[in-house]
């Protein structure tokens, strides 16, 4: 059975009545543990930073997070090493546009959004899957083997190539279950 990605937003009882019977589970950074491990805000600690040899972090989300470039601040390494699942978020609002994502620490290229998500935030947050939450997966797995699953999330995109709205981990953990993961580049482009 497919596993299925609803907005946290929502009422349980939305949730419940539009998938009755399944297993309703909030893998937000708000969500019971041990569920809440499978948050990109959660501090597994040596996670890998792509494109940075020898780096690590505490959370994927601290890795996208640090590697962002805006207007008016390059990376901030300090977000690698957070650990609260808090005051990880970088704005708009406090340094201007976003011009992309820098392609590791040391890269001076920068990655467009799409791109960035490919050869940063899809292998950081794989890793984690099969690296930190590997028990969390086969658990999820073999629920959905024996019925509907609900992911809550804050955002419900799965798709990659949009853009136009943040990208759910909730809906990346279904893909990679159903061994659809998005392909991930390993090439480099300019934004």
């Amino acid at each position: 059975m497919p596993i299925h990605v609803a907005n946290r937003r929502r009422s349980p009882a939305s949730v419940a009545a539009a998938f009755p019977g399944a297993r309703i589970i909030d893998v937000t950074s708000k969500g019971p543990q041990p569920w809440v491990r499978m948050s990109p805000f959660y501090p597994h600690g040596d996670i890998p930073v792509p494109l940075s040899a020898d780096t690590v972090a505490q959370s994927v989300e601290g890795i996208w997070q640090a590697l962002k470039v805006f207007a008016g601040c390059d990376i901030d390494t300090s977000k690698l090493q957070v650990v609260s699942m808090t005051g990880l978020k970088r704005t708009v609002r406090k340094y201007g546009p976003v011009l992309g994502h820098r392609a590791g620490l040391a890269g001076e290229q920068l990655l467009a959004y799409e791109e960035a998500r490919r050869r940063i935030f899809l292998p950081a947050y794989r890793w984690v899957l099969e690296h930190r939450v590997a028990d969390l997966v086969e658990e999820l797995r073999i629920a959905a083997g024996a019925g509907e699953v609900v992911l809550l999330d804050y955002m419900v995109n799965g798709d990659v190539t949009d853009t136009s709205s943040a990208l759910s981990h909730a809906a990346l953990i279904a893909l990679y279950i159903e061994n659809r993961w998005p392909a991930e580049t390993r090439t480099p482009s300019v934004s």
